[in-house]
């Protein structure tokens, strides 16, 4: 069917002006952390996603400038540039003003991730500079923007000027982050390993598509990738299993429900997690939504029939539960919808009830074709299913007589100190390690809102422990008391994030090497059997200074890291300074960590989002699980980085 090429200026249509981005940015992108930062780049290549998506773009090329600036090209339509009934160019709709896109004509647009029409116009609001380069009707067009205020002057007859003739099409944007709004700007800029995986992940979602990648910011030796992935999701599967004993060959189907297309792509490891990724129109969906349910309620029903159906259930036993039939199983779920709901801008979960209904009718259709020519694969899954729920009634056993034996309550062990304040929004915890520095931290805090839980070493490796150990692990099961919401696992959910006493939960460690290791180690019991206070933002890392400088005259300075310390030097060069170096939080006295580390005024922390907790979570399982080669692939690798305190 020939394709309805009617994205002009008769499809941007207003729905309100830009307002309040630039004094509330959290709202449009989640967060102003490295994130953040990021973010505006996702928006910017979902716009031209969208592009292919339609059937125009096929290569998109992404620069981080050696200005720290950042560059979207593609080779798709070209944002409209004809005079808007707004009287201006249409780019300078899409551009300047919220809601405002071509996303909402379903004949420019059939599906697309930026649906709300705030992506570009807050990337520009959020930028110091963005300049816009338009390839269409033969000429190029040209626009550069200011914190989101034009300031190219338009051409006679009111529209963009042009710089020059073109045979092609597409847009080319290049935008530089405003650091005053973006605190790690500054100090890292993007995050080019984030980016790539993204840019690869969305190669996978769209097996026609060209993404290059390059880096021409100092350091990074001008690197170039390209992205292309003709097997689409079945190679995201293989990727993601590539280190894993897989027990069959990935399994992919498709079809259409509703308006609704669903792509699925499943296999079965030797390993009892499950990984069930989300995906709506390119966007991945962290938090899930109702295409994952769809999935999971239609796969769970059918492998119980056929467990009845061939005996490894019997009349009297129970059903398989959900998480027995999905342990060891990697899955993709892929749809497009026409007229996706996401709670939030970000788009971290899908809401539209029609997904679900989508999603498990191809799922009920297609696994059924599939297992009814397939028994081996079939007779696999089921023996994963079966295994599971051994291991899960033993563990629920265990978790029983635990939890009804005195010994095993959550009783605290007199390590909390507790604030006086009942009000959870207004409380915060800081683990602290060691004695020395929970002492001080004991006496500097302010004990109407702080509470101090001093941990003793390192807390136990939850990776590699089972769930009667985690449980019977003292630092623990007082931790779990403390925080008040329970906690849960694999078989089974007593967490309720409503009866957390503290919002926020501060994981103070010394700057040092055992300081990480233990901040890793709490990142992944916290990842692993409570998600939801990483998910929801209670979790954070203080960051103490590493040294205080006493000049001659006037008043010492804290620094957080060897780059500020080479800043001072360079700053007060000539003076003469004594230099005091924290080894660790214990050798600060209780003003000093108040001024540095407690002070909410003063203090400096970073909120963990979920993708720190899931990188902590992969190195404990690297440097700590059971498989040797990659614990030694990884040492060789870093040798070079590791640094020595002698």
């Amino acid at each position: 069917m020939a394709k309805k090429d009617s994205y002009d200026a008769s499809s941007i249509q207003v729905l309100e002006g830009l307002e309040a981005v630039r004094m509330r940015p959290g709202m449009y992108i989640g967060s102003t952390g490295r994130k953040g930062l990021n973010h505006l780049i996702y928006e910017i290549v979902d716009n031209s996603v969208d592009e292919h998506l339609a059937g125009y773009c096929t290569k998109i090329r992404v620069v981080l400038e050696a200005d720290g600036s950042c560059t979207v090209t593609d080779d798709g339509r070209g944002i409209p540039v004809n005079m808007h009934e707004k009287g201006m160019p249409a780019e300078r709709v899409v551009l300047t003003t919220l809601h405002a896109g071509g996303k909402f004509d379903n004949d420019a647009y059939k599906t697309s991730g930026g649906l709300h029409g705030v992506g570009s116009s807050v990337v520009n609001a959020l930028s110091v500079f963005m300049d816009v380069q338009i390839s269409r009707d033969g000429y190029i067009h040209h626009d550069r923007f200011e914190k989101g205020v034009p300031v190219m002057e338009l051409a006679e007859d009111g529209l963009l000027p042009k710089i020059g003739k073109t045979k092609n099409t597409g847009t080319k944007i290049n935008f530089m982050p405003d650091g005053e709004i973006f605190e790690t700007y500054e100090k890292s800029g993007f995050s080019a390993d984030d980016l790539k995986s993204r840019l690869h992940e969305t190669c996978y979602l769209n097996p026609n598509l060209v993404i290059e990648f390059v880096d021409l910011r100092p350091g990074k030796n001008n690197e170039e990738v390209t992205y292309s992935e003709p097997e689409g999701i079945i190679g995201f599967v293989k990727e993601i299993n590539a280190k894993e004993e897989k027990l069959h060959d990935p399994v992919f189907f498709k079809g259409e429900a509703d308006g609704i297309m669903v792509e699925v792509a499943f296999q079965y490891v030797k390993d009892f997690q499950e990984n069930v990724l989300g995906f709506c129109n390119n966007i991945y969906n962290s938090e899930g939504g109702t295409h994952i349910t769809g999935f999971k309620q239609a796969f769970t029903t059918i492998m119980n029939n056929y467990a009845r159906e061939i005996g490894v259930l019997k009349d009297k036993d129970a059903n398989f539960t959900g998480a027995d039939i999905r342990n060891g199983m990697t899955a993709i779920i892929s749809i497009k919808h026409p007229d996706p709901r996401f709670e939030g801008q970000t788009k971290t979960k899908l809401d539209n009830p029609d997904a679900a209904k989508a999603a498990g009718k191809v799922t009920g259709d297609e696994v059924v074709r599939y297992f009814d020519r397939n028994l081996p694969v079939l007779k696999t899954v089921l023996e994963c299913a079966e295994r599971s729920a051994k291991i899960r009634k033993t563990e629920e056993k265990a978790k029983t007589n635990m939890l009804t034996k005195q010994k095993y309550s959550f009783d605290a062990n007199g390590k909390l100190a507790n604030c006086e304040s009942r009000d959870a929004s207004k409380c915060e915890i800081f683990i602290v390690e060691g004695d020395s520095a929970g002492g001080s931290a004991k006496m500097a805090r302010n004990r109407m809102y702080q509470a101090i839980f001093p941990i003793r070493g390192k807390i136990l490796n939850v990776e590699k422990a089972t769930i009667d150990k985690v449980l019977a692990n003292a630092e623990i099961k007082s931790m779990i008391n403390a925080f008040g919401c329970g906690f849960s696992e694999g078989y089974g959910n007593d967490f309720d994030i409503s009866k957390l006493r503290y919002d926020k939960i501060i994981i103070m460690a010394d700057a040092d090497v055992d300081g990480a290791h233990i901040a890793t180690l709490l990142l992944t019991l916290f990842y692993r059997f409570m998600p939801e206070l990483i998910f929801q933002g209670h979790v954070y890392i203080a960051m103490p200074p590493l040294y205080k400088t006493q000049p001659s005259k006037g008043e010492g300075e804290y620094l957080y890291d060897d780059k500020a310390l080479e800043r001072y030097r360079k700053k007060h060069a000539g003076e003469k300074f004594v230099l005091q170096r924290y080894k660790g939080l214990g050798e600060m006295d209780p003003q000093q960590l108040w001024d540095t580390t407690l002070d909410p005024d003063k203090r400096k922390m970073r909120r963990v989002e979920i993708e720190d907790a899931r990188m902590a979570s992969e190195m404990t399982e690297i440097l700590m699980g059971n498989d040797v080669p990659p614990r030694k692939a990884f040492i060789y690798n870093h040798a070079a980085d590791a640094e020595l305190d002698v």
